[in-house]
């Protein structure tokens, strides 16, 4: 048969790479809306709520009765399920409809009721409720750090290049367990030697994570995966008083922490129950406000090939960032894996998030190339910065990144491996040679590494937990030898911890050392003139991409 050629030269197009399904609604391949979902009800007796969603009391799973006794008002709820849906919808949409009045709703509504009011908005109703209902008016950025070495000294480099950007947290991750707490070290070290306040977690397995936070080694973690169906959460050992219980560890101890789940999970783990991606998303996000977290990274996170293969799927992945903010918690909305081979659609993807602005647009945006990602690779990596911070320009939007110049950025990629440096020659870990520092301050890859000694380096960085190494300990060595900025820097986060000022929904703390929260910076939009708006300096900064040339230099 002869072939169209204007067929041929589509069918090469990165897009047809991807993978497309239609909708399967038993097995949960369905985005927003399954034959299988439940509708809205709730019946309240003695205070007590009996009934929901369609189930009495003594039918509810675990997740049901968490949501019921721990997150919906039962003294407003039977009132608001009983509210016009789209009603709801468009006091969402309603600059004259405040931010709190809106909350004041969703404390009373079931999952269903939730659903059904997102089913009746559009991606462009979605983003401009997002803009209102975000917790924090300035909106922020996370990035992830990582290498496939777990080489510390790139790590702590890349860490403060990260910084110098403006990532206001920083995630790592191992490609060998017993790496971690050197991961921490770098990622900590970095990215306080590019400026004060970075927030730094290392994605572990829970207890080894917990542990690293209580030595004052990270200041918050996020990867404490909830589901939204029972099975699921039973196949990964867990409960909804077990996570809550595992939160107030975190918090007990000055640790900021938010749990992490996602349309398309319960798919990927074949436990959808023919339910929809986003009415279980939804029951996560409940389960998640009734244990009391400051919020969620959601936006499918892992599993974002699973909604991105449905119609409408990136429209809900959209939905679950809103439902967050619906329950007054913070979102890092996602944006973290990468999806698509089309950098048109993962760039479209992204800007739902970027234009009306989230307490962080990613988490993380891949500040090292793709292929060191140990998340497995995210949206945008570092070959994108500069696309990145165009964009902001293009549109005066506030992304949360900064132009910088090549100069910063070799001198703090060289302090912090210096830093990196003094601090092994001191604990007598393997030495990082002078060769390593100049290495890990040009460098785009661990394929511009020296090799390291992997048994050596590993056997010092379980030392770090055996022998309790702090974060107190590492900023005194760095007082020590002459690095007294970054020392400071790392022994104000350790009185942040104690003060705790950052547990407050949606915190990140500046240059200056100042929390910035939903509490002193609360959204406050309603309209054009109100909510976040680029201050002048801002705008300069952001203006300032090293690519923009002055017309006077021709006259």
């Amino acid at each position: 048969m002869q072939r169209s050629k204007r067929f041929e030269i589509l069918e090469q197009r990165p897009v047809n790479n991807d993978g497309f399904v239609t909708e399967w609604p038993e097995m949960g391949f369905v985005a927003m809306s399954s034959p299988n979902d439940p509708k809205p009800s709730v019946k309240v007796m003695n205070g007590r709520i009996v009934e929901l969603d369609g189930k009495q009391r003594e039918e509810f799973d675990m997740l049901d009765q968490f949501i019921a006794d721990y997150t919906i008002d039962a003294s407003v709820t039977e009132k608001v399920v009983a509210m016009d849906s789209v009603e709801i919808a468009r006091k969402l949409v309603d600059i004259n409809v405040s931010r709190g009045e809106v909350l004041d709703l969703t404390r009373g509504m079931s999952p269903a009721k939730v659903l059904e009011v997102l089913n009746h908005m559009n991606v462009v109703e979605m983003m401009m409720a997002l803009q209102k209902m975000r917790a924090r008016k300035t909106p922020a950025n996370q990035c992830h750090v990582t290498n496939v070495r777990d080489n510390p000294v790139l790590m702590a480099a890349d860490a403060a290049e990260a910084g110098i950007y403006g990532f206001d947290e920083q995630e790592t991750t191992v490609g060998v367990v017993r790496y971690a707490p050197f991961n921490a070290l770098a990622l900590l070290v970095g990215s306080q030697t590019a400026r004060m306040g970075i927030l730094t977690q290392d994605s572990l397995e829970e207890a080894t994570e917990l542990r690293l936070a209580m030595l004052g080694l990270t200041s918050y973690a996020e990867t404490i995966s909830i589901y939204g169906t029972e099975p699921v959460f039973i196949d990964g050992d867990d409960t909804p008083w077990s996570k809550s219980f595992l939160a107030s560890a975190y918090a007990s101890r000055g640790a900021k922490m938010r749990f992490t789940s996602g349309t398309g999970s319960e798919v990927q783990m074949a436990g959808a129950e023919g339910k929809s991606m986003l009415y279980l998303e939804i029951r996560c996000i409940m389960m998640a406000k009734g244990a009391g977290v400051q919020g969620l990274q959601n936006g499918s996170i892992s599993c974002i090939g699973i909604p991105a293969s449905v119609p409408s799927g990136l429209r809900a992945v959209l939905a679950e960032n809103l439902a967050t903010t619906l329950f007054d918690m913070e979102v890092a909305s996602g944006n973290d894996q990468t999806f698509s081979h089309s950098e048109i659609r993962r760039s479209a993807k992204m800007l739902t998030q970027m234009l009306p602005g989230t307490d962080f647009i990613f988490s993380g945006f891949s500040a090292v190339p793709n292929n060191e990602d140990m998340f497995a690779g995210s949206n945008m990596d570092s070959s994108d910065l500069d696309d990145y911070l165009i964009i902001q320009r293009d549109m005066m939007v506030d992304g949360g990144l900064k132009p910088v110049d090549e100069e910063t950025v070799i001198e703090a990629r060289y302090q912090a491996a210096k830093a990196m440096q003094a601090i092994f020659e001191e604990l007598g870990f393997p030495v990082i040679t002078d060769e390593e520092v100049e290495a890990a301050t040009y460098a785009n890859s661990s394929d511009d590494m020296p090799q390291r000694n992997v048994v050596e380096d590993l056997k010092a960085a379980e030392r770090i937990i055996r022998d309790g190494i702090s974060g107190f300990d590492v900023a005194m060595i760095l007082a020590k030898r002459g690095y007294r900025q970054t020392s400071e820097r790392i022994f104000n986060m350790l009185k942040q911890r104690v003060a705790g000022d950052y547990l407050h929904t949606s915190a990140i703390i500046n240059g200056d050392n100042e929390v910035i929260s939903a509490v002193n910076d609360e959204n406050d939009y309603m309209g054009p003139g109100t909510g976040y708006r680029l201050s002048e300096k801002r705008w300069e900064e952001i203006k300032g991409i090293r690519q923009a040339i002055s017309p006077k230099d021709f006259d």
